[in-house]
């Protein structure tokens, strides 16, 4: 044993220090998001309203006046946006409230008819049986009561996540106004102040992060108008009811990690098919089969090439890991850490920052390889036979020891 400790102890140390390094950042990050969520919404609301405050200022406006009017313009579309979803959904569910007395008042009747129904067959059933039975649904029963009181208190706490979020969004772009006024003396003062370290660090996340990020995100709306779209017209073309909303809870749940489509679906085909509504749930079982299949289909090319990563497996973990440790804010973070694990890997960084054994792997795992990395050797190489150098030679990197320099 002693031999293997030797040879990979450098290796274990390196990752262990690289995985300490990520867990203190993360946890650094949803700290400070706990305690200055404000702070890192009004980032994103001064990413929303500086490109027009920046065209009016190039205009000629004062540099406060073009954030006043960027300010009010993404007030306006935010309040016309949840005024014009609260009308429509507000009108759907007056609607459902309506008719809920009658989808009680099935429920109910079926519920007597299955009750009548298995008190007919119990009579027929031995003793040790019936006792079985009634223990399973003991169980069962603890178990709905046990769910509904975590659903509840999981509802509770949303709401009030949500009211705080809310507050914090208002607080968000108070702070993203003063920021957009006064953003040209924060980077001269970052430009002189900041080390040379953190500066690469930060271009480094500006070139090959916050790009990929960006692309994400884009991926992540189009898969949920797609979704919306789908369902929204499966839901006309079935005649239900309530289609824009139930098109709409549909889209934000298929953001959600684990949940998806199939948490509104399933309870509602499971409800038809006790009041007997066949035809209907059965539409509804064609239209989530549609829906899903189309997702995977889709979901690798756009999700996964717009961060580097095809696996669902790989980036399904990184959330479930992430959301265990840091919460929510690691289910933000886990698409962040798997896109910087991955430029740094194609970069050459973690080959630089983890020493592997010598002679002990065929091909490193810190080095990928990818089309466009093979076609630069293999470009390399002609051009070695052209001019006589061997094609080891010419693949030689130009700087083993900087990576920014390749």
């Amino acid at each position: 044993m002693l031999p293997l400790y030797k040879k990979y102890g450098r290796t274990v140390f390196d990752i262990a220090l690289l995985v300490l390094t990520v867990y203190f950042i993360m946890y650094g990050f949803s700290r400070l998001y706990q305690i200055a969520a404000p702070v890192f919404l009004s980032f994103i609301v001064f990413w929303m309203i500086e490109p027009l405050a920046r065209f009016l200022h190039r205009r000629g406006l004062p540099k406060t006046l073009g954030a006043a009017i960027s300010v009010l313009l993404f007030l306006g579309v935010i309040v016309a946006l949840f005024f014009g979803l609260g009308l429509i959904i507000i009108s759907q569910i007056s609607n459902l409230q309506d008719n809920f007395p009658s989808y009680i008042e099935m429920v109910q009747q079926q519920f007597t008819n299955l009750v009548h129904f298995a008190q007919d067959k119990s009579d027929a059933l031995p003793v040790s049986i019936m006792d079985k039975v009634n223990e399973y649904f003991a169980t069962l029963t603890g178990f709905i009561s046990t769910w509904v009181t975590s659903g509840a208190q999981y509802l509770i706490g949303f709401l009030s996540s949500f009211s705080s979020f809310i507050t914090n969004f208002g607080i968000a772009i108070i702070l993203a106004f003063f920021l957009s006024i006064e953003i040209e003396s924060w980077r001269k003062f970052a430009r002189a102040k900041t080390p040379k370290t953190l500066k690469l660090a930060i271009e480094f996340m500006r070139n090959h992060v916050f790009k990929t990020i960006r692309s994400y995100l884009k991926a992540q709306m189009i898969m949920m108008l797609i979704t919306f779209v789908l369902i929204y017209a499966g839901l006309l073309i079935l005649g239900t009811s309530n289609a824009f909303t139930i098109a709409a809870i549909c889209a934000v749940f298929d953001l959600v990690p684990l949940l998806g489509v199939p948490v509104v679906f399933i309870p509602w085909i499971v409800y038809l098919f006790i009041v007997g509504n066949t035809t209907l749930a059965i539409g509804l079982v064609v239209l989530l089969a549609v829906t899903m299949l189309t997702r995977q289909l889709l979901e690798p090319k756009i999700s996964g090439n717009s961060i580097g990563v095809s696996s669902a497996y790989l980036m399904l973990s990184f959330m479930l890991i992430s959301l265990s440790i840091f919460g929510l804010a690691g289910v933000v973070l886990s698409p962040v850490l798997l896109i910087l694990l991955k430029e740094l890997l194609q970069q050459g960084y973690l080959q630089q920052w983890i020493h592997l054994p010598k002679d002990e792997f065929d091909s490193s795992p810190l080095v990928m390889d990818t089309p466009a990395a093979a076609g630069t050797a293999s470009h390399h190489s002609e051009d070695a036979e052209l001019h006589g150098t061997p094609s080891a030679q010419a693949s030689q990197p130009a700087d083993d020891g900087d990576p920014s320099a390749k």
